[in-house]
């Protein structure tokens, strides 16, 4: 790099993010050089990095630029490319309204794991995005908690899940590395792992281990996972709201009679600088 890179940051109940503007298309970020961004130590911190991008310049998502005309290039805190990230889009939407890219109201970001429509209001408070519909591959896996092997619920939110219930998250220990998981064929592009357990009536609690991240404050797609999972397991009927409780907040979602998971929480952009030439190690 031999120039200075505007950024933002930003963060969805914590999941945070560090958001580089690309109007022009012409900056594609190496992984090496994303690590040294999201680094906690030597880089700025984040759990991921969100590349805001016109979808008419992404090969492959032409298609999509009517409908939503800002790609969300989201990559993980080592550098590689993942589908989606919930909380991601939300912050990516306030990104958009504040910087005059987007109106407030409903409008569509486009992302590997398909358009998402957004409904950002006026007054700054929480914003919604209509998450599409899970998938349930036919695949089942087990993933050790503790010295016992658990069942985990295969959910694609675009992106794929494996959802285990326990009795109390902290059952999940530190997390500081991706638990075992049996067979490992059932998540062939790897997985984000869920650990849920009840609190309430439609209320659940929620710890996450995010592939290419490790555990995060929070995760949108994964919240979404862990409520229908939730829902289907407590015999929930369609359209009854779920509150997902993360370390960084709440979310609150809602999987309608067609199938389509709605989820609404906070979306902050905390500060803007710039990224020195020589001021990361990639």
């Amino acid at each position: 790099m031999d120039h200075m890179i505007p950024f933002t940051k930003g963060h969805g109940t914590e999941n945070d993010f560090v958001i580089i503007e690309d109007v022009d298309a012409t900056f594609d970020p190496a992984p090496t050089w994303v690590a040294a961004v999201c680094d906690r130590r030597a880089g700025i911190g984040a759990d991921g990095l969100l590349r805001v991008v016109p979808t008419a310049a992404m090969p492959g998502y032409e298609q999509d630029a009517a409908e939503a005309p800002w790609f969300m290039d989201y990559r993980n805190a080592d550098g590689s490319i993942a589908e989606m990230c919930g909380n991601g889009t939300r912050v990516f939407a306030r990104y958009l309204v504040a910087h005059d890219l987007a109106k407030p109201g409903r409008f569509g970001i486009a992302t590997r794991g398909g358009v998402k429509h957004m409904v950002v209001p006026e007054d700054g408070g929480d914003i919604t995005v209509d998450m599409g519909r899970s998938t349930w591959p036919a695949e089942s896996a087990e993933v050790l908690v503790g010295d016992r092997w658990l069942p985990a619920v295969n959910v694609d939110m675009g992106n794929p899940h494996a959802v285990v219930f326990v009795d109390d998250v902290a059952e999940a220990g530190r997390l500081t590395q991706r638990p075992e998981l049996r067979p490992e064929s059932a998540y062939p592009h790897g997985v984000n792992v869920e650990f849920v357990a009840p609190v309430g009536r439609h209320r659940v609690e929620m710890r996450v281990f995010e592939r290419g991240s490790g555990e995060t404050r929070s995760c949108g797609t994964g919240a979404c996972a862990a409520m229908v999972a939730a829902a289907r397991r407590d015999g929930a009927e369609p359209g009854t709201p779920y509150q997902v409780r993360v370390p960084g907040g709440v979310l609150h979602i809602v999987e309608h009679e067609d199938g389509r998971i709605e989820m609404t929480g906070p979306a902050v952009l905390v500060a803007t600088g710039q990224i020195l030439p020589d001021g990361l190690r990639s």
